[in-house]
């Protein structure tokens, strides 16, 4: 029997076909994929997307870099870090750690995790499909998680309704009630889940603010939380948003495209098939990457992960030998309304409430279309942390969302051409690029 979820998919890529959303997925998709490569030269995916014309045989040198590359993956694929929990990670490098549960206003249970300090408190917030784990899995060395906590701060790291982490709810089953269980999207998470806990931080501390650095989607929700619910704003005394997203209509990430150019039908689509949670399946997963990506060793290893052709990859910074540790935790688990909600954002180039159609948005809003985020509202101080090859927050966008905010105090591009979305995480020099600025910014503040 064909999972919904792989129908969905199979759908979701036809309809590409039919769109002609992006010409050169469709190229992609009409030619023969045996002869797709990755060309390590290039070192991007990227242009595999653009430039469908590397169809042709690996030179000499070329096979050798593969070659490398890939028995580098495979002698390190036994690291035992791939199996262990958070608190299994931190344990083992000396750190201690202690596991919180919340409780949102909407009956979610939240389960949150601390590397405790003596001080200020600083809340790490995770991206779409990831959980807590991306702040320690780059290793001691350069997890922001594990550096943040040597430098002394109180730790605590957050963990979005729907991932791994975060599957109770006082009422609702994430199987048996998979219709209304995930019925969010990451508004959902701003409003709800960032506000239970912030305040639990704040409880529990006695601090009367936090420290917030957020990635990817941890940057949308907050966007959310302290434009929709602006008493937030005083809670917070630095927000530092790495690959910061809301306005998308520049992303490059084929995924999100691919979900772009399905909407306004996508979500009636995946509800019809009961494809609430967005699981990336390996069957699913290999489906959409052999499409996307070809077949060459290197291309499958990477693509072989929903996180790299969402989001792409930096063949400079990637650490091959910690990658099998990165798929041991990744991805975590999500709503498909999350993704849709980033789809309708990439095409409609704004910043709003999810569209659930002319009707039922009046119901809800009052208004034929969902109305846009009021970040004119967001008067916290923000450091926005971008780059120039990150398929998910592109400059220009960026740019837009600089000139709406009120109170940005610091506009850090990233000093390296090709630094990309998941770079701010697991990036061999993450450390001099952009946790030593972080570093910076929150002694200041």
């Amino acid at each position: 029997m064909v999972c919904p979820t792989r129908i969905f998919i199979i759908l979701l890529v036809n309809n590409i076909h039919i769109q002609r959303a992006s010409s050169a997925l469709v190229n992609i998709t009409r030619r023969t994929k045996k002869d797709l490569i990755l060309n390590p030269v290039s070192q991007n995916l990227i242009e595999v997307f653009k430039a469908v014309e590397v169809y042709r045989p690996l030179t000499t040198e070329e096979k050798q870099n593969t070659s490398k590359t890939a028995n580098e993956y495979y002698t390190a694929s036994d690291n035992p870090d791939k199996h262990l929990n958070i608190v299994e990670l931190v344990r083992k490098y000396g750190y201690p750690i202690t596991v919180h549960r919340v409780q949102t206003q909407d009956g979610y249970i939240l389960k949150m995790f601390r590397i405790p300090g003596n001080g200020p408190a600083v809340f790490l917030m995770h991206g779409l499909l990831c959980s807590a784990d991306d702040w320690v899995t780059a290793g001691s060395e350069s997890g922001i998680a594990y550096v943040l906590a040597s430098a002394g701060y109180d730790v605590w790291l957050g963990n979005a309704r729907g991932n791994k982490y975060s599957r109770h709810h006082r009422s609702l089953s994430p199987d048996n009630d998979a219709e209304h269980f995930w019925d969010f999207s990451w508004d959902e998470i701003g409003r709800y889940d960032l506000a239970a806990m912030i305040d639990y931080i704040l409880r529990h501390t006695g601090q009367p603010t936090l420290k917030y650095v957020g990635h990817s989607q941890g940057t949308t929700s907050f966007f959310v939380l302290c434009s929709e619910r602006p008493e937030y704003n005083e809670k917070i005394s630095l927000m530092a948003a790495l690959s910061p997203v809301a306005w998308m209509s520049h992303v490059e990430s084929a995924m999100l495209r691919l979900f772009s150019s399905a909407n306004p039908l996508l979500y009636r689509i995946a509800k019809l098939f009961g494809v609430y949670e967005f699981i990336p399946s390996n069957e699913v997963t290999k489906a959409v990457a052999d499409v996307l990506c070809g077949t060459t060793t290197l291309a499958t290893i990477l693509c072989s992960n929903i996180l790299f052709i969402i989001g792409g990859f930096d063949f400079d910074q990637l650490n091959i030998t910690n990658l099998p540790v990165l798929f041991g935790h990744v991805p975590a688990g999500s709503a498909t309304k999350q993704l849709v909600h980033y789809g309708q954002g990439v095409q409609s180039g704004e910043f709003k409430k999810f569209d659930y159609g002319e009707r039922i948005n009046i119901e809800i809003y009052g208004s034929k279309k969902p109305p846009t985020y009021a970040v004119e509202k967001i008067t916290a101080p923000v450091a926005l942390f971008y780059s120039d090859s990150d398929w998910l927050s592109n400059v220009i966008d960026v740019n837009i969302l600089k000139s709406k905010l009120p109170n940005v105090i610091d506009f850090y591009k990233v000093p390296h051409k090709k630094f990309n979305h998941f770079d701010y995480l697991w990036a061999k020099d993450v450390k001099d690029l952009v946790i030593n600025r972080l570093l910076q910014l929150l002694n200041q503040t």
